[in-house]
């Protein structure tokens, strides 16, 4: 390959910059030319196509959010859509992509090349750490270390106040914040959508011997069937209105900030490894860290299989809330 194009694609996440920067750098490395392309599959469909060198990623490792930019394209989803940005790729040489995203980003690089036999190697690039084939994607540790500091100032207010909090993370379908979040938050009780709750959870987290306790944290993962923090918040608060409960839902600031320095380092990895993958003559599969080393799973199996919330941590939480 002569000529590579890299892109970001769905919600941001910290640790998207040091995978590009990673990724021009290698790509410039092996003597190939980088090409970034801006908003993601509406920049291929757009011609948003950018040259791209070591300065252009200077001084941007540390930085959240991405320099590239990131977009959800409707058109795309469309086979006219799909052509419109191969025919674009191929006008400007293109000859293979390196995805940053997740399993929707990932869809789409797959039918890319099923349709159009372009050459694509995904890196999970998501906060929600949902993917398949990764035992960590970029962003979830930054997120859950923001979350956790949101905790700590809730709780000094809790403690003042002898109050409840429902502190809801984002996670509509998955609970990997929430319990990752809770466990080093203290939490009192977590909720999160891979469990079904009891009709009885009201009185167990309000249990007389809990109630004693001055104050409680319970961290709600949005995509719970309860209903999220709020939902939950009103139904405790209507059985034991003495709690006086409170909401605080942490929303998109889980989203921003530096990027730690495990999401720094892994996505200087897995860019890495995505592009001398993708050189090597690899496509339409996605780099991970799995037990430390880098890993490739094909799309279509990254994007079907469900990644297993880790139990024992679960149970953990009920453990030490006795």
């Amino acid at each position: 390959m002569k000529r590579i194009g890299v892109f970001t694609s769905g919600g941001d996440a910290p640790g998207m910059n040091a995978a590009v920067r990673s990724v021009v750098r290698t790509a410039i490395y092996n003597k190939v030319e980088v090409i970034g392309i801006q908003r993601g599959y509406a920049g291929l469909i757009n011609k948003e196509f950018v040259p791209m060198n070591s300065n252009s990623v200077a001084n941007i490792l540390h930085r959240g959010g991405t320099v590239l930019k990131t977009s959800r394209s409707m058109a795309y989803k469309t086979e006219e859509g799909r052509k419109v940005a191969y025919q674009n790729l191929v006008e400007q040489g293109i000859d293979g992509l390196i995805c940053i995203g997740g399993d929707g980003s990932y869809t789409g690089a797959m039918k890319l090349y099923e349709e159009h036999g372009i050459p694509c190697v995904g890196v999970p690039g998501t906060i929600d750490n949902d993917i398949y084939g990764t035992d960590v994607t970029i962003g979830f540790d930054t997120a859950i270390n923001t979350a956790m500091e949101a905790i700590d100032r809730i709780r000094d207010t809790a403690e003042s106040h002898n109050r409840t909090f429902f502190v809801e993370v984002m996670g509509r379908h998955t609970g990997f914040i929430a319990l990752q979040v809770g466990l080093a938050g203290g939490a009192g009780s977590i909720f999160v959508p891979e469990t079904q709750n009891p009709e009885t959870w009201i009185d167990d987290v309000f249990s007389p011997e809990r109630r004693k306790r001055t104050f409680t944290i319970i961290v709600v993962a949005e995509g719970d069937e309860d209903g999220g923090a709020i939902n939950m918040m009103t139904k405790a608060k209507n059985k034991y209105p003495e709690l006086e409960p409170r909401v605080a839902i942490l929303g998109h600031i889980q989203r921003g900030g530096n990027p730690t320095a495990a999401d720094r380092i892994l996505a200087t990895r897995l860019g890495n490894g995505a592009v001398e993958a993708l050189l090597a003559g690899a496509f339409n599969q996605a780099a991970g860290l799995v037990k430390n080393d880098i890993v490739f799973t094909p799309f279509a199996e990254a994007i079907s299989q469900k990644k297993s919330l880790n139990r024992d941590l679960y149970r953990l939480i009920q453990i030490l809330n006795v």
